[in-house]
């Protein structure tokens, strides 16, 4: 069934469950399958994809997939969606957010899922856990124009750096942290600046009052931190195919980059092993 427009959302939700909710943000057509099974498959009670209406729907046929036809491109779409969804959630309830072509990746998820993921975090007293954007690429052009394959994806293994965040007196703020590194980086004149870093909130509880804001930070602290105040927490990625295409879709962007390899460049492997051995997630004290 369809549901339209946000103001819908209570309807799309409608006996969802109370696990973990999954939204994906469709801003065009590719691997918007793939990405909902993948959401699917970690264990995701509901799947929400929000879709224009100029879209096809979701081929992909799942009860647990919630479909919303709304507007997600341009402006305040994102960040209005999103704080619609936490309004409309159960307070309390996990939630994940990216959008078609990114795939959610946490320590163990081949063997263990979200919801055993989100009980541990409540039992560390976390009302969510932080994560970075890994920007995927195909490193062959020629063969994939668009900068997407999902079956020839590569990442960067090195070159990622980060520094303590500090709010508008340029103080630092505690456990938060301004990451960089990925296409956002290597191509940052092609990059907006409120757009490089790659920390951003993976896994978090909807909240009365709580709210997403363009600068893709929420307006509660603790819930951009990366860490617990005595630990290390677990933290997760979204390997996003996002930046590539935009890279290649903008005119300026794709006359003067040759292509997305480089020495620094390795396969991806579709398996959280990888990501931990690249330090870009961590299991904290989660064994």
């Amino acid at each position: 069934m369809e549901h339209h427009g946000i103001e819908a959302l209570g309807a799309a939700l409608a006996g969802s469950g109370e696990g973990p909710l999954g939204l994906v943000l469709a801003e065009d057509g590719v691997e918007l399958d793939g990405t909902l099974r993948h959401h699917l498959d970690l264990g995701f009670a509901c799947v929400l994809a929000v879709v224009p209406d100029d879209l096809p729907r979701p081929a992909l046929a799942d009860p647990r997939i919630r479909l919303l036809r709304a507007e997600t491109r341009g402006g305040s779409a994102v960040t209005n969606i999103v704080n619609a969804v936490i309004a409309a959630a159960a307070p309390g309830r996990w939630m994940f957010y990216g959008f078609n072509a990114e795939y959610l990746f946490f320590p163990f998820c081949e063997d263990r899922g979200v919801a055993e993921l989100c009980t541990f975090a409540m039992e560390e007293r976390r009302d969510a856990l932080g994560g970075v954007t890994v920007d995927l690429f195909a490193a062959d052009l020629d063969a994939h124009p668009g900068g997407v394959s999902p079956e020839a994806a590569h990442l960067d293994r090195i070159g990622y750096f980060a520094h303590g965040r500090r709010d508008a007196h340029g103080h630092e703020l505690d456990r938060q942290w301004d990451i960089f590194g990925g296409l956002r980086l290597r191509f940052e004149e092609h990059a907006p600046e409120d757009r490089r870093q790659i920390q951003r909130p993976g896994l978090f509880r909807a909240a009365s009052g709580l709210r997403l804001g363009p600068d893709r930070l929420f307006d509660q602290a603790e819930y951009n931190s990366l860490q617990c105040p005595w630990h290390r927490s677990p933290t997760v990625a979204i390997a996003s195919f996002r930046a590539a295409k935009a890279l290649r879709r903008n005119p300026a962007s794709r006359e003067t980059i040759g292509g997305f390899d480089w020495p620094g460049a390795s396969r991806f492997d579709w398996h959280s092993r990888q990501l931990l051995d690249l330090g870009l997630i961590e299991p904290g004290q989660w064994f």
